[in-house]
């Protein structure tokens, strides 16, 4: 355990109706015995832990009335000793109980600090820290369901077992070097053979929910695309219900991307509407059709619009272009009549928000499809990486199984082993783990 006392505001540094100071360390207590007067009888030195006691925090220069818990290492969330006061969350009163803490000896917690020392205190591993953080940052009821498989260590437990078998495999190589004697080599071999084989499956079971994990952390990112006053800005208006873009019968007024998110089934879908695509002499407005160009290469949804009635060479054009991305073609203006496209999934109405639901409903069915979001998907750039370089390491390992000596197909079987310990943190290096926890805030 680290020895040093930290402290910090845990709670948002905004007036609310509670604020929590948070300490951590060999010695919070001693500390609180210095800044809390109980209510009660009980002296904070002889505090329950786990038990809120009240009573009145004194700072320096004002006294306020709040709550004080004791969690007693290591059955505590960094795995130390944590002392924390509730009080009322006025910016100068968590900011004053603070100053009082440090000025009894306290270090002000870094970023993530507190997280920091539960993995280095074998509380969480690393993994579970990056799913902590996401639960945090998701504004989607699917991303946060995404950070709290991580949090709760599901990932961990398949790594560690993927870890163990890879284990298993390399003693059964070292047995047979170390015991020669009892000619099983190729015993061994076929047991290894079996091992990495099965490994590999898990890993590309791991892999393959990738994507559709991406998409219910970050959300879906639909690029709303078009020939010029076909109606795409008054599409995305209709789609957030409000007026987030201009409308205008003018070609060409959409030149900068316009951005708006909602949630459907609790995904979160962030719209670009872009600039028509066409050509054009317009600098500024060129401009704006190669940037659209780039932002639907990068879109995990596209939403093709025709205008309804004649349908012309530059709809075409577009729609050659989207054509081999994942899309929906919509005939929109239904409300000026009923035009048909073969092209065309659903006919809409931007104007009266004709079908609108339907169409949302359509988007989730061809982004997302997935409908137990409560099952084990991958999430983490960083995890994808690791499992690719740890298939890459099996797989050289089976190209040789039957040929290399049992102790090179060892270094492979390793490392291996390694690139699956960056995920939980066993064999991270430490400039990951920095870059993990920087990303935290401090309070926590």
């Amino acid at each position: 355990m680290n020895l040093e006392n930290i402290a910090a505001i845990s709670t948002a540094m905004s007036p609310a109706g509670v604020a929590v100071i948070r300490l951590s360390g060999d010695s919070p207590l001693k500390i609180a015995e210095k800044m809390f007067k109980p209510s009660g009888k009980t002296v904070v030195e002889n505090f329950t832990a786990g038990q809120m006691y009240p009573g009145e925090i004194l700072a320096d220069d004002f006294t306020d009335f709040g709550f004080c818990v004791y969690f007693k290492g290591p059955k505590s969330f960094t795995g130390e000793d944590v002392v924390e006061f509730h009080s009322h969350g006025g910016l100068a009163i968590c900011q004053g109980v603070l100053k009082k803490a440090l000025s009894l000896g306290a270090r002000l917690a870094t970023k993530g600090e507190f997280t920091k020392r539960a993995f280095l205190n074998g509380k969480l591993s690393l993994a579970s820290c990056e799913g902590l953080i996401d639960m945090i940052n998701s504004e989607s009821v699917s991303g946060v369901r995404a950070g709290y498989a991580l949090y709760r260590e599901k990932l961990t437990g398949q790594v560690s077992s993927m870890q163990n078998e890879l284990l298993d495999a390399i003693a059964e190589i070292n047995a047979d070097i170390d015991f020669p004697e009892e000619d099983l080599e190729a015993v061994s071999r076929e047991r290894v053979r079996q091992a990495v084989i099965n490994v590999i499956n898990k890993v590309d079971k791991l892999i393959s929910t990738f994507r559709q994990g991406r998409i219910l952390k970050n959300g879906v990112k639909v690029g709303i695309v078009g020939k010029p006053n076909v109606g795409k800005s008054s599409l995305l208006n209709a789609l957030l219900d409000y007026d987030k873009a201009i409308v205008s019968d003018v070609a060409g007024t959409t030149r900068d991307i316009v951005e708006g998110s909602i949630d459907i089934n609790g995904v979160r879908f962030n719209f670009f509407d872009t600039a028509g695509i066409r050509d054009s002499n317009d600098k500024i407005e060129s401009l704006g059709v190669d940037l659209s160009k780039k932002i639907v290469s990068g879109c995990d949804l596209l939403i093709f619009i025709l205008g309804g009635g004649d349908i012309t060479k530059e709809d075409n054009a577009v729609y050659e272009f989207i054509k081999d991305f994942n899309h929906i073609v919509i005939l929109n203006k239904m409300d000026k009549g009923d035009f048909f496209d073969a092209r065309a999934d659903i006919k809409i109405s931007a104007l009266t928000k004709k079908n609108i639901d339907e169409l949302k409903a359509m988007m989730y069915d061809k982004a997302v499809g997935v409908t137990d979001l409560n099952a084990d998907f991958l999430c983490e750039e960083r995890h994808l990486f690791a499992l690719k370089q740890t298939k890459e390491k099996l797989l050289s390992a089976l190209q040789g199984i039957n040929d290399l000596p049992l102790d090179l197909l060892s270094i492979d079987l390793t490392a291996g082993w390694n690139a699956l310990g960056e995920i939980t943190g066993v064999t991270a290096t430490e400039e990951i783990i920095n870059n993990i926890f920087s990303k935290f805030c401090v309070g926590k």
